[in-house]
């Protein structure tokens, strides 16, 4: 039934927690932020990634611009520690910003997955990252070549949810919603706004969250996309 995969990146499969955990406990020692007064860099991971996802959640929302995340993110982890937030190097951010997309790791069984798709369908990713930083994640990860198209909030001059980032995602792919599938972690960015255009949807769910309009299939390991497909 299905002719084209939509893939959301980060999340679902792109390890972020994982490439970005370790980047944060390189800039702990890089910048010696135990002198600080923070105790491990698993305590300031912690706080990074749940601030960092809180503030990703707001852009979708268009309730933040971009530039706020970059600005705001390592002084927002600073209050949350108990630490001066003057005490932020400038160059924290930047550092963050030039060693996480060079981080490899997948989501288990990711590249097994893609691996069985591959050739089946035609496969493209939609995200709502920007376009320079996805394609270093993408090469980094050895998978930039299982997709036709990668559809940026910066290509699409919009973000998931917007119906425009799928209807213009189906144009450049020259398929339709019939045809078309998405797969995504975030539930009101990839599979409300997938079904805002009546895509068929794959909610990649492992905590398995409880939803009031479900998706078309609802999975916690990527391996049951096989069971689908």
């Amino acid at each position: 039934m299905y002719k084209h995969l939509f893939f959301d990146l980060d999340h679902t499969l792109w390890d972020f927690d994982r490439n970005s955990a370790e980047c944060i406990a390189e800039l702990f020692d890089t910048f010696r932020l135990a002198d600080l007064g923070i105790a491990s860099s698993a305590e300031f991971s912690r706080h990074f990634i749940a601030i960092n996802r809180q503030l990703w959640d707001d852009y979708d929302k268009n309730l933040i611009e971009h530039g706020y995340i970059r600005q705001h993110r390592f002084p927002m982890v600073f209050r949350a520690l108990g630490v001066d937030e003057s005490a932020v190097h400038t160059d924290l951010n930047t550092e963050y910003l030039r060693l996480l997309p060079r981080k490899s790791h997948l989501l288990e069984s990711a590249k097994e997955v893609l691996d069985y798709l591959k050739g089946r369908y035609t496969m493209h990713i939609i995200t709502n990252g920007f376009a320079e930083i996805q394609a270093l994640k993408m090469d980094s990860s050895e998978i930039a070549h299982y997709f036709t198209h990668v559809v940026t909030s910066e290509n699409a001059n919009a973000k998931k949810p917007d119906p425009r980032v799928f209807q213009y995602a189906m144009e450049i792919s020259g398929t339709n919603a019939a045809e078309s599938l998405m797969i995504g972690d975030n539930y009101e960015a990839d599979i409300l706004g997938a079904k805002s255009v009546n895509l068929d949807t794959v909610f990649y769910n492992p905590q398995r969250q409880r939803v009031t309009n479900p998706p078309t299939y609802d999975i916690s390991h990527l391996k049951e996309l096989l069971a689908i497909l």
